[in-house]
């Protein structure tokens, strides 16, 4: 039970880091613009869902490995991370470029 409930709160953590980042800082949803984010050197932290798709994944981990980036594997799906974002879509990448008045950027879950 203990484990659970330490990641539920790491999740609704997560999340409240992404509205403020949505609301104050600046980002980026979907794969084609977070690639060219990152081949621009403009992302500062990449967020990848857990059900994106493994040859994707892979290659935007590539990408974020060759630009030093930031890359953080949300437990929830594409679905959550489009609803953590505030939008009514699916997103299986997303890309911070500012994080804003969030400490998403300097806190290392």
């Amino acid at each position: 039970m203990a484990p659970s409930k330490k990641s539920k709160k790491n999740v609704e953590n997560m999340n409240s880091r992404l509205k403020l980042v949505m609301k104050s800082g600046k980002a980026i949803l979907g794969y084609k613009a977070s690639t060219k984010a990152l081949r621009k050197g403009k992302a500062k932290m990449i967020l990848i869902a857990s059900n994106c798709p493994p040859l994707r994944k892979s290659e935007v981990e590539y990408l974020a490995m060759l630009a030093k980036t930031q890359v953080h594997h949300y437990s929830g799906d594409n679905t959550d991370l489009g609803t953590a974002c505030g939008k009514f879509f699916n997103c299986s990448v997303l890309s911070i470029i500012d994080g804003g008045d969030s400490d998403i950027l300097s806190s290392k879950e």
